[in-house]
């Protein structure tokens, strides 16, 4: 049987086995299910199809949701790609995120990776690694695996839910997530693949859930975008050598005692940060009028 609680455990497992980190969350599926692998493997196929589906509708949506608040900055972004400061993949991957979450907030179908709120960042990044490297459908299903595992430690340690942990814990998680991901896919070590995690969590703790209107749209659509570039950065910064100083499951650690510590105004409720704004509150009077 194949168990772990900490990232540190999961990385003693891979490097233990000589395997990659996801044949390890594999065979615990295997386990926990009690479903061959081959239906496992079948099953993240099918949820990597639906992400790229979201991603194709996502730069293309001129679509705005129901509130009028989200629609059509995808398209803006992707038509930017070319001319804009941090180049062509940054900002593909980041027009990808938001691509994603507008669709969320159109009622497409997305894969909540790990939520709705930070569906875009994982699909995102993982679609921009495939145009940039060329690695297959087989190897991004790998990675899937690899960034679940990762979001199985965080929320067994911590959380993944804005309402417990604000959007540390949802596009903080999922940042962690695509830079692990995108570590392996570049056939970083499993001592890495945790580095990169730390490094994506660490720069994002902190981050408030303050929806406007309580809707999952602004900032939420847009911060998809920024996190995937945040992840990208990290998974560069791990791959050049540098070094977290503190080790991921401290920064989960962390990530636990900040969300426990923050204010219940700025944990998804809609009271406080942007929400609590003249112009956020303004807003959430146009959307529900009494």
């Amino acid at each position: 049987m194949i168990q772990f609680n900490t990232v540190a455990e999961l990385v003693k497992l891979a490097e233990g086995k000589e395997l990659p980190i996801h044949d390890i969350v594999v065979a615990r599926e295997m386990h926990d299910t009690q479903r061959p692998k081959q239906a496992i493997l079948e099953e993240m196929q099918r949820n990597w199809e639906v992400m790229q589906a979201s991603i194709e509708r996502g730069i293309e949506n001129e679509e705005r949701s129901v509130s009028g608040l989200t629609g059509g900055d995808a398209e803006k972004i992707y038509e930017h790609r070319k001319g804009g400061y941090l180049g062509a993949a940054a900002l593909s991957a980041a027009a990808y995120a938001v691509g994603v979450s507008e669709v969320n907030a159109v009622m497409g179908r997305i894969v909540a990776c790990p939520t709705a709120g930070s569906c875009g960042i994982v699909p995102a990044a993982l679609y921009a690694a495939r145009e940039q490297r060329h690695v297959t459908d087989e190897a991004i299903v790998g990675a899937l695996f690899t960034a679940a595992g990762i979001g199985m430690v965080i929320d067994q340690n911590a959380s993944i839910a804005g309402a417990e942990g604000g959007c540390q814990a949802e596009c903080g998680a999922a940042a962690g997530m695509a830079a692990a991901a995108l570590v392996e896919l570049a056939g970083g070590t499993p001592a890495q693949i945790a580095n990169a995690c730390a490094l994506a969590i660490k720069n994002l703790l902190g981050l408030a859930c303050d929806p406007v209107a309580g809707l999952v749209e602004v900032p939420c659509v847009k911060r998809n975008g920024f996190c995937t570039v945040h992840a990208m950065l990290a998974a560069d910064m791990t791959l050049s050598g540098v070094q977290s100083v503190i080790p991921v499951d401290d920064v989960i650690l962390a990530l636990d005692t900040i969300g426990r510590s923050m204010p219940r105004s700025i944990r998804e409720t809609a009271e406080g940060g942007l929400a609590a704004t003249p112009s956020g509150k303004a807003l959430a009077r146009r959307i529900y009028p009494k």
